[in-house]
């Protein structure tokens, strides 16, 4: 269940205020130096920055590359 675009438009990452991207179940933020991605459960969005993951560089290069055609 993807996250309304207009929804998705005005959100951010809490830690950098970076926008986000959805990208296979997940809220990926744009931004290189944090590199957060924040589940969605049941179509729902998890903010919380204790639940998101920090990708390594090249898993968040490669989701932002995926993220793209989007």
């Amino acid at each position: 269940m993807a996250i309304d675009p207009q929804l998705l438009s005005i959100m951010v990452c809490p830690v950098s205020k970076a926008p986000l991207r959805e990208i296979d179940g997940w809220l990926v933020s744009t931004d290189p130096a944090t590199r957060r991605r924040y589940p969605i459960r049941d179509g729902i969005p998890v903010m919380l920055i204790d639940e998101s993951e920090e990708l390594d560089s090249e898993a968040w290069e490669s989701a932002m590359a995926q993220g793209e055609g989007q």
